[in-house]
């Protein structure tokens, strides 16, 4: 029943509603297509004999129009016949066990919206509002493109995932790049009732590559035109959005617009604000062409199915082709082919209200489309200036951009209950393993943080890196969180090769570190250091998972593993590549040995030879590794043969050994049941020995550890005696691991521990 006829002035109001119809209908037939002595782009309800378009129009055209004039007018009966029946009786109650998507009872701000449904430039809600069943699947189809282009993917989701209660099917056609990115992003959110299909964009790439274009988008901005040929057939309906989207409501109101499609209506689209297809911005602006002020194609509705049917291919084929005779280039890519099909067969479009829609450049008409924050739907920042374009609500469409930029990602996996979702591996098989821990075992939560699944976004940021020819070419491998991002631009001083960082950050300290990382010349310069996010979640540090997802993603032959908080000697790098072939690193199993040492000063003259690391040594500005709190940890280095050596030598493995070494791409992970602080990269080495790796020092490298304040991890295994206890635990099972997979070998390891 509908909610205009609860109490005595809604049903006022809709008995003047009903009243006004025929007269406002034919008022606005009668007036044409005129808004403020401006044309304004065709509607069918725009279709009156007297309008000089419908004279113009073809018989088919004047047919099609005619007929949605008589569909109106039986609406319009139909509405006057439901309210006199309504008179007089109470409203019925909903039917069904299926819960509406849209119900005022659930606080989706549907009454809200109903009231607010004549904002300036939009169509009154007139009816019953559209609803979606509960658990139907939504799908949204993005084409997204590089390392950029996936950081905006991220705030779009999250702003859908926030409002949404419906199931989510995603289809994105993505470059290998983004595919990478979103896939490893979207395996590891495990959001549920969210399912993502990619489709590869550099197949389609022949579709649309004969097409010039100036826009900024570049070849993938054509490729919204191709996606009936690329989602799957069976496919009957989507959500096409661009990357520069946010949404402040529940993505189901859009879904059910679909239901207000009549006849050939086959694409929902919101006018386009500026005066951009009006052609008088500039003096001899010639834009392609478009029905009054054209349409904007951020947000489409496309009904696939019947789309396929009217050779929608075809149809956008033969426009391009010849609008090109004449227009040379798109300006606007997609958008402007879109506009001038619809040019030629207005029939097509929907039009949906501008709030579907509100495009943020500097000369739009975005202000007419909300009068107040509940009439935003979609917020579109379509400027190549993005965030930085005017407008007098900037600000506060702004923070509510930076909202979903900073929020919690984590908080987005909340369970869609009642739905039944398709059953996902990997969360059952961490159910599986999460179900077998006692949760009344003393250390529970370091074991359960070994299972602990992290959101990990690969490359934050734009990554370059070309091969070498000779093969050679090592990776520096590090691990950070927030308190040591100061290290980074000394290391990129210090090392001029590769380098493949995990960052263990919040979603807010990830825009921070964009936005440190985006103001550090040193910094952009570089393109061969990959920033990989892993997102914060659990009570400790990750170091050991931090340190395999920076291994993982190594493009060379070879690895430094190394700590942030250490500057290795300058031109490390090279000494490092031919190391590697006078050791034959390729066809041996070695692990060399870069020796380690440290200083007590904030500010050092850092040793720019072996000379004169030996001299700050003999005056005690320096100091071998950790030998007044940890002497085990680099004693079997040798230090006093590596004083006079000049060729590389071997070293045998010892307890507590934990160099920082140089290995093939292809040495085990780090074991991640060690996080925080004690024994995360003794058990590496200790497995790099199992695996019967050789130990060489290398004589003529070094790397200096800088002074920083105690980690939070530290002072937690210092201060907490049961954190000490549950290492020793885990240590005792690693061994315990150790001798079920190296056997007899393995053995030395248990009496080692015992006799230190």
């Amino acid at each position: 029943m509908l909610g205009i006829c609860r109490g005595r002035r809604k049903f006022l109001a809709a008995s003047l509603t009903v009243l006004c119809i025929p007269a406002i209908t034919w008022l606005y037939l009668f007036a044409g297509s005129f808004e403020d002595g401006k044309p304004v782009s065709l509607s069918p309800l725009e279709s009156q004999p007297h309008s000089p378009r419908y004279a113009a129009a073809g018989p088919r055209e004047r047919e099609s129009l005619e007929v949605r004039v008589r569909e109106v007018e039986a609406e319009n009966r139909a509405l006057r016949r439901q309210l006199s029946l309504a008179q007089g009786r109470a409203p019925a109650p909903r039917r069904g066990n299926h819960s509406r998507t849209y119900s005022m009872e659930e606080g989706t701000g549907d009454s809200e919206n109903l009231r607010a449904g004549i904002v300036a430039g939009n169509s009154s809600e007139c009816g019953q509002q559209p609803v979606v069943e509960k658990c139907e699947t939504i799908h949204v189809a993005i084409v997204c493109a590089g390392y950029n282009a996936s950081r905006d993917v991220v705030t779009l989701v999250k702003s859908v995932l926030f409002h949404r209660r419906n199931p989510l099917h995603f289809h994105l056609i993505a470059d290998s790049i983004a595919e990478q990115i979103l896939a490893t992003l979207f395996q590891t959110w495990m959001v549920p009732a969210v399912r993502v299909d990619f489709y590869n964009a550099d197949e389609l790439k022949p579709e649309v590559s004969w097409i010039p274009n100036k826009h900024y988008s570049g070849i993938y901005g054509l490729m919204k035109l191709v996606l009936t040929k690329t989602l799957p057939a069976n496919l009957e309906r989507v959500i096409v959005l661009d990357t520069d989207i946010t949404f402040a409501t529940d993505i189901a109101e859009l879904w059910a617009v679909f239901h207000k499609f009549k006849g050939q209506q086959v694409l929902g689209l919101v006018e386009n604000q500026s005066d951009w297809y009006l052609g008088n911005l500039w003096k001899n602006h010639r834009p392609w062409p478009a029905l009054g002020r054209g349409y904007n194609t951020g947000v489409i509705l496309l009904l696939l199915d019947k789309l396929r049917k009217m050779k929608w291919e075809q149809m956008w084929r033969l426009t391009a082709e010849r609008e090109l005779m004449g227009m040379l280039s798109t300006s606007l890519a997609d958008q402007d082919i879109f506009n001038a099909v619809i040019k030629q067969n207005p029939f097509l479009v929907y039009q949906l209200p501008c709030f579907w829609n509100v495009q943020l450049s500097d000369h739009t008409r975005s202000e007419q489309c909300y009068r107040d924050v509940s009439d935003l739907k979609v917020i579109h920042w379509n400027s190549p200036k993005k965030l930085r374009v005017k407008n007098k609500h900037v600000e506060f469409f702004r923070n509510l951009y930076l909202t979903f930029l900073e929020y919690d990602g984590n908080l987005l996996r909340r369970e869609l209950f009642g739905c039944p979702s398709e059953a996902d591996v990997n969360s059952e098989n961490l159910q599986k393993q999460l179900s077998e821990l006692d949760e009344d075992d003393l250390c529970y939560e370091f074991r359960r943080e070994r299972f602990t699944v992290h959101r990990t976004h690969l490359y934050f940021l734009h990554y370059e890196y070309e091969p070498t020819s000779d093969n050679t070419d090592v990776t520096l491998v590090a691990q950070l969180s927030m308190d040591r991002l100061q290290m980074l631009e000394a290391i990129c001083k210090h090392w001029e090769g590769p380098i493949s960082l995990a960052l263990y950050l919040s979603d807010a300290e990830a825009q921070q570190f964009l936005r440190y990382a985006q103001g550090s010349e040193v910094l952009m310069s570089r393109h061969n250091v990959a920033y990989h996010i892993v997102y914060k979640e659990g009570q400790f540090y990750p170091v050991n998972l931090l340190r395999n997802v920076a291994m993982k993603h190594v493009g060379t032959p070879y690895m430094f593993l190394s700590d942030i908080d250490f500057l290795p000697m300058y031109g490390l790098y090279e000494y490092l590549r031919k190391s590697v072939i006078q050791l034959d690193l390729a066809s041996t199993k070695k692990a060399m040995i870069v020796p380690a040492f440290e200083t007590l000063r904030y500010r050092l003259s850092f040793p720019k030879s072996k000379a004169e690391l030996l001299s700050m040594l003999d005056m005690g500005t320096l100091f071998t590794f950790r030998y007044h709190v940890w002497t085990k940890g680099h004693a079997p280095t040798n230090f006093a043969k590596w004083r006079t050596a000049t060729t590389p030598y071997r070293v045998e493995w010892e307890a507590d050994f934990e160099p920082y070494v140089v290995v093939r791409r292809d040495c085990p992970e780090y074991d991640r049941r060690f996080v925080g602080f004690g024994w995360n990269k003794v058990a590496h080495i200790m497995e790099l020995d199992a695996q019967e790796y050789e130990f060489i020092v290398l004589p003529n490298a070094y790397m200096i550890h800088m002074p920083h304040a105690p980690s939070f991890d530290i002072t937690k295994f210092r201060s907490n005696k049961q954190y000490r206890i549950c290492l020793k635990t885990l240590k005792e099972e690693f061994q315990q691991d150790m001798s079920r997979r190296y056997g007899f070998a393995a053995l030395k390891y248990l009496t080692a521990e015992n006799n230190s």
